[in-house]
């Protein structure tokens, strides 16, 4: 029996872990640091700060840990891999150079630019006048993106011509380099990718809700949702992805020594002159893992060490239900969400994120608080049971939308 080590803090992370307590080899999952509402799923919680790489590594070899899974990115950008592979301690995830896909958007850009892997025209700056110049010349909308990691938040879509210096200039004071882009109309998915092995493998269809409001409206968050499989993606555009986009993307890894072990989350957007890619993520998606590892029917822990090992995983996924999650998040969420909000009794198919205890309750430290996901036979069941399921608590203190699955509810 083996033990496995999460580094993360989040409903994401307390997915994976319990994803990895269903494998008959895993004796005990542990999460650094991990949040108070994952213990009741069994997981033990270590309060070692994902950034302690020194304290992590101890840990890892004290225990021993057979296997640490990194979650979220930040650790990955400051080459939590590195750290931990150079003392022997087995980690799935990329290096730090290959979480500069994630960490640099400018270095992601020119990777699609120098492999052939379409996206949006783009420019990158740190001045303010050379940045209104090259924003001014494109057609409204533009899109403005800080450079650096910014939690999902650092976009904006600006869309009337009065306010771009404005949006230009904050954005610049947050992050210091910006890019502005063009802006693409259509439709966004999520493909996500574990690689390392001789050929990616391609984790079932999702798609997030990123915006605050019903309807896809509002500023950005974290994620407020999602849902899988996506009906309207169809085999014939994944195998289009599969051909214009993952393709030349590993070809490029390879090509560039970028290939690792771990996580490609690749933002797609379907529109009128192809698929183009959003974005490049290294780790998996935050609301998407909630409602795709639960597919898994397989050995969640045999495909991980597999990939490290650089063999291609088994990996078996279910095919007839559809998984929906929605986020429950703090008032005032994403700004200024509220602290320190009493949680009611929850049921068990929620995964925790901002949440601290206090005599055997538990309150909102964050924005996003917990994910609540359902499986039913049709998506329509599925976003039924969630509804029904939130609108039975007292949740009045807290924010959440009812139309995560839109786009395939008639």
């Amino acid at each position: 029996m083996v033990n496995v080590l999460i580094i993360g803090s989040g409903a994401r992370e307390h997915a994976i872990a319990t994803t990895f307590l269903k494998s008959e080899q895993v004796e005990q999952v542990f999460c650094a640091p991990g949040n108070p509402g994952m213990q009741a799923s069994g997981i033990q919680t270590v309060a070692i700060a994902e950034n302690d790489f020194e304290k992590v590594a101890f840990f890892a070899e004290q225990q021993p840990i057979d296997l640490v899974f990194v979650g979220p990115e930040a650790p990955l950008a400051s080459g939590i891999v590195d750290f931990l592979t150079a003392k022997g301690i087995r980690v799935f995830g990329p290096n730090q150079a290959a979480a500069r896909l994630e960490s640099d958007k400018q270095f992601a850009k020119e990777f699609m630019s120098r492999n052939q892997v379409p996206t949006a025209a783009f420019s990158s700056f740190k001045d303010f006048e050379q940045a209104l110049n090259y924003a001014q010349k494109l057609s409204l909308p533009v899109v403005i993106k800080e450079n650096g990691l910014a939690g999902g938040k650092g976009v904006r879509i600006v869309k009337e011509a009065d306010e771009l210096a404005l949006a230009l200039r904050e954005s610049l004071q947050k992050s210091g380099q910006i890019l502005v882009e063009e802006y693409l109309e259509g439709e966004e998915f999520s493909l996500m990718l574990f690689v390392g092995g001789p050929r990616p493998v391609i984790l079932p269809i999702s798609q997030d809700h990123k915006k605050i409001y019903a309807g896809e409206t509002g500023p950005n968050t974290g994620g407020m949702g999602a849902y899988s499989p996506v009906p309207h993606i169809t085999d014939d555009i994944i195998a289009r992805v599969e051909q214009t986009v993952v393709k030349p993307t590993i070809n490029g890894l390879l090509r560039e020594n970028l290939m690792y072990a771990g996580t490609l989350y690749i933002g797609c957007m379907l529109t009128s002159e192809g698929i183009k890619v959003i974005e490049f993520n290294v780790r998996l998606g935050d609301p998407e893992t909630q409602v795709l590892l639960p597919q898994l029917e397989s050995d969640f822990y045999t495909a991980i060490t597999d990939l490290i090992a650089g063999k291609n995983p088994q990996m078996v996924w279910q095919t007839q239900d559809y998984y929906l999650g929605t986020v429950v998040a703090a008032p005032g969420y994403p700004d200024a969400p509220k602290q320190h909000i009493v949680l009611p009794l929850l049921p068990q198919n929620v995964f925790y994120a901002g949440v601290s205890a206090e005599e055997q309750r538990l309150y909102s430290s964050g924005g996003r608080i917990f994910t609540l996901i359902a499986r039913a036979p049709s998506l329509k069941e599925a976003q039924n049971s969630v509804n029904t399921a939130l609108k039975s608590m007292n949740l009045n203190d807290f924010y959440y939308r009812t139309d995560i699955g839109f786009r395939d509810i008639d």
